[in-house]
């Protein structure tokens, strides 16, 4: 139990310290991600490309890299949640607790973004967190039903 409530508060750390980088570090990783994988693929499918085509595809995949970015860091956030709620509540209430906790989280995560040089406070962003949160939330539930009802049967 100890041992999972650490997952999550090292996780819940993990996501304090990216929303705390300026906007111009934050840019700078994201842009090295699609620099380092977007960028490869398409110069594999396509041979060398120079400076221009190189900010085109940086420009295109930025915001759409960021969100998913978003969305990921609560995935994992609602997993980490959800198997540290299994020790303490039933599995109907289990997802509205988990995804409870995960936008409380994500609203004070967005709001800690407003006092950071060049960052904002996105209701938006919210909207991605919670729903990061909910789906992994609703998957591994399911997954834990499915497992629970396979060893019931067999």
């Amino acid at each position: 139990m100890k041992f999972k409530l650490v997952l999550v508060l090292i996780w819940m750390v993990v996501i304090f310290c990216l929303s705390n980088q300026p906007a111009s570090i934050s840019s700078n990783l994201s842009n090295g991600l699609i620099n380092d994988t977007i960028v490869k693929i398409y110069e594999i499918f396509n041979g060398k490309i120079d400076m221009i085509k190189r900010e085109e595809i940086l420009s295109k995949y930025s915001y759409p890299v960021r969100k998913l970015a978003h969305f990921t860091e609560y995935f994992i956030l609602g997993f980490l949640v959800l198997i540290f709620l299994m020790d303490y509540i039933n599995e109907p209430r289990i997802i509205v607790y988990c995804v409870l906790i995960c936008f409380i989280y994500a609203c004070t995560d967005e709001f800690h973004q407003y006092f950071v040089v060049g960052r904002n406070c996105s209701f938006l962003d919210v909207i991605i967190d919670t729903i990061g949160s909910l789906i992994s939330s609703v998957l591994f539930s399911l997954k834990k039903l499915k497992l629970n009802n396979f060893i019931k049967n067999t």
